[in-house]
């Protein structure tokens, strides 16, 4: 929240999205926020990908969406044994088609052009140091993307 605030008036006069973890977006929600977007941010719970339906995500054209930004995986007690409730129902392909790289490898499919996305668990408190280093490169420096994941990469 306090990097949001921090960044909110820097070219973020038009976002939109959901905060907070009163609800969880619906697919609609899911798919109006992606379809609508020059870019899309993703700091949540566990995969990107068990939040959205799979056959959904790879029925939509989002040739708008120039970057998404996935700072995902990061587990709690709580959302291990949501992701674990979730999985049961799946098979292991759908389970393997949520890992990082199948994940940004159907992002790009679906016209997706950048994405910049989390390998492995990690904490929030990792994850909110690398959002700070993205909107700073990106909205403050107007760095590329590529020179932000050269910055992360350090």
């Amino acid at each position: 929240q306090k990097i949001l605030e921090k960044y909110r008036d820097r070219f973020t006069l038009q976002w939109e999205g959901v905060i907070g973890n009163m609800c969880a977006p619906s697919q609609a929600e899911w798919e109006q926020l992606l379809t609508n977007c020059s870019a899309f941010l993703f700091y949540g719970m566990e995969r990107f990908m068990s939040h959205v339906l799979l056959n959904w995500l790879v029925a939509m054209n989002i040739p708008k969406c120039r970057l998404v930004i996935l700072l995902d995986l990061v587990r709690s007690q709580q959302s291990y044994q949501r992701i674990t409730n979730s999985d049961i129902h799946k098979s292991c392909l759908q389970i393997a088609l949520e890992r990082p790289r199948e994940t940004a490898m159907l992002l790009s499919l679906i016209g997706v052009g950048s994405i910049i996305a989390t390998q492995w668990y990690t904490s929030l408190e990792e994850n909110a140091e690398r959002l700070e280093t993205l909107f700073e490169n990106l909205l403050s420096f107007g760095k590329t993307t590529g020179q932000t994941v050269h910055v992360l990469q350090k």
